[in-house]
């Protein structure tokens, strides 16, 4: 049996965690889920060990207190990007927004879907490093 992916979400809308919660639920039983409703939460949780290295972090943009670029800022001081691949999902659509998520260190940058299947499919897609697939149209891939 493989060994289970760790994801951290980051958003602070709670329809949104649970929305997403619900995706991966749908998409892997070999997969453990932490959500967080904020940037501080999700940088407590890390620097006290109580998660370790996640496969991927998913991270909102538009936070109260900290935003997702910030977080994204402070989340390069202390995870290793070799081990932890951080994906900015957003409802922002902004090229400024995608180039400074990139260059803060993020993967990719996603714009957050409608619909509940075409979330399943990106996480899918993500989670296979099927990113390719993506390019052009809601994705643009960091280094």
């Amino acid at each position: 049996m493989t060994k289970p992916q760790t994801i951290l979400v980051i958003d602070d809308d709670a329809d949104d965690r649970l929305f997403f919660s619900e995706a991966i639920k749908e998409i892997s039983s070999n997969i453990n889920t932490h959500v967080c409703e904020s940037g501080f939460q999700a940088l407590k949780l890390l620097t006290d060990k109580k998660i370790e290295n996640p496969d991927y972090i998913f991270l909102d943009l538009n936070m109260p207190k900290m935003n997702g670029k910030e977080c994204l800022r402070e989340l390069g001081k202390i995870i290793q990007r070799h081990l932890t691949k951080v994906i900015v999902l957003s409802t922002s659509g902004l090229v400024e927004d995608m180039q400074e998520s990139l260059a803060l260190g993020a993967r990719l940058f996603l714009t957050k879907p409608s619909s509940f299947e075409a979330l399943c499919g990106i996480l899918r897609d993500v989670i296979d490093e099927r990113w390719q697939k993506h390019i052009g149209v809601d994705v643009i891939p960091g280094k």
